[in-house]
């Protein structure tokens, strides 16, 4: 089955997606920041076809997420590094990872589990508001035209409704109704 490239649409998500969308390559990305780095010890992980790990690494090389490097002369041998793109990755991972530990963990608990070196601290990663801290959530949240944003693939109906919020600040928390508010 023929894949449709999503780089050309007009969509962030679209965009990170057209490479980090497969399944395989979330994995690999996994391993790679945790430690596992070659290639033997990545298949062995992820019981993966060599061909398709060779593909997707190259792939991520290819964009600059990964990088080769020589640990080894004689013979010749090299490991897969994040590249500051692909650890920047991390926080991707870990808001899934908390998603998938909320609504698919066994009944026994998580696999895994994230300590905060700074503080020693368990925690569940969230998103957060770089102002205020605050988690951001759908609720809470509006997504308003940005400089790159047009109409096209992927973005037919979704564009119009963005831009139609229009380029100010956010909505008020709360509007008043001049019509209601008037005196009678």
């Amino acid at each position: 089955m023929t894949r449709t490239p999503l780089s050309g649409v007009a969509c962030s998500i679209a965009r990170a997606t057209d490479l980090f969308g497969d399944a395989w390559t979330a994995l690999i990305m996994r391993d790679v920041l945790v430690g596992i780095r070659r290639f033997d010890e990545l298949t062995e992980d992820l019981g993966l076809s060599r061909k398709t790990l060779a593909a997707r690494l190259a792939r991520l090389v290819e964009e600059g997420v990964l990088t080769r490097e020589r640990y080894q002369d004689s013979p010749p041998r090299e490991e897969y590094v994040a590249t500051e793109k692909g650890r920047e990755l991390y926080p991707v991972l870990l808001a899934l990872m908390a998603w998938g530990d909320k609504w698919y963990a066994e009944p026994a608990g998580p696999p895994a589990r994230i300590r905060h070196d700074t503080c020693g601290q368990l925690t569940t990663p969230v998103v957060a508001c770089d102002a205020c801290r605050e988690p951001l959530t759908v609720a809470d949240t509006t997504q308003l035209p940005g400089p790159g944003g047009r109409v096209g693939p992927g973005t037919r109906v979704l564009g119009p409704l963005i831009a139609a919020r229009g380029e100010g600040g956010p909505e008020p928390a709360t509007t008043v109704d001049p019509v209601r508010s008037a005196p009678s």
